[in-house]
């Protein structure tokens, strides 16, 4: 019995120096975090202001990651903009009314829509004792006006060049036109294409392509592309001239 009792004294007694020399699951979370290595002295002792700090280091490390990301997502972004600033570098021309243009297409295509759409409703609508026939008459002439309105505006405005972008040296351009819903269209043209409008159409510069372009020779500060933009008629001399 004593030898017994000897033997769980001394295994006791070596359990209390091993837990006093080996360092706490806390000490090592710490040092792993800090990045120093694990001190087994027992007399190192720990405080609520170095707690807070390894608190606010791990709250700085995680924080940092979201921003690399950020970083690193801004990448295509970045390089979509400096391609949309490399288009803008090449433009060479605006059309001065180019925003009127588009307001006053916008206003007709509103009223040709509320036309079409309201008209007859109100022609049948506010006149019971009207013959059908006539008030069919009325809603058709309504439709007819306001459409007919609206593609001559059309017509009018559709040579019209809103922007115009040219490199120096190059053979060809790009230019915005508008469309029926007042959306803009790149189109590229070729200087070889380009010929001298054969119409009495007014606000027409130039004819490429079978379609017809107008550009504001007062606005358009490039002389050498206004003159290749702006042919001269070739005039054929009668052989009796000089007779």
């Amino acid at each position: 019995m004593a030898r017994a009792a000897l033997l769980h004294l001394l295994r006791s007694h070596s359990r209390r120096h091993v837990s006093k020399n080996s360092p706490s699951a806390y000490h090592c979370f710490r040092s792993a975090a800090c990045g120093r290595p694990i001190s087994a002295n027992p007399s190192l002792k720990t405080s609520p202001q170095s707690h807070l700090a390894v608190f606010q280091r791990g709250w700085s490390s995680q924080a940092t990651t979201p921003e690399e990301d950020n970083k690193i997502s801004i990448g295509p972004q970045s390089g979509g903009q400096s391609g949309e600033d490399d288009k803008e570098t090449r433009v060479v021309y605006h059309g001065p009314i180019s925003n009127t243009v588009k307001k006053v297409k916008l206003l007709s295509l509103s009223t040709c829509c509320l036309s079409v759409s309201l008209g007859p409703v109100i022609t049948f609508m506010t006149s019971p004792d009207m013959n059908v026939i006539l008030k069919g008459a009325v809603a058709s002439s309504v439709i007819f006006l306001s459409a007919s309105t609206t593609a001559a505006l059309h017509w009018f405005v559709s040579p019209y060049i809103h922007k115009l972008r040219w490199q120096p040296g190059s053979d060809s351009f790009e230019v915005e036109m508008m469309s029926w819903l007042a959306t803009y269209i790149p189109k590229t043209i070729k200087f070889s294409d380009i010929r001298p409008p054969e119409t009495n159409r007014p606000f027409v510069t130039f004819k490429a392509d079978g379609n017809f372009y107008f550009v504001d020779t007062e606005h358009c500060h490039n002389k050498a592309l206004l003159a290749r933009l702006t042919p001269q008629k070739v005039t054929r001399d009668s052989a009796f001239k000089n007779l």
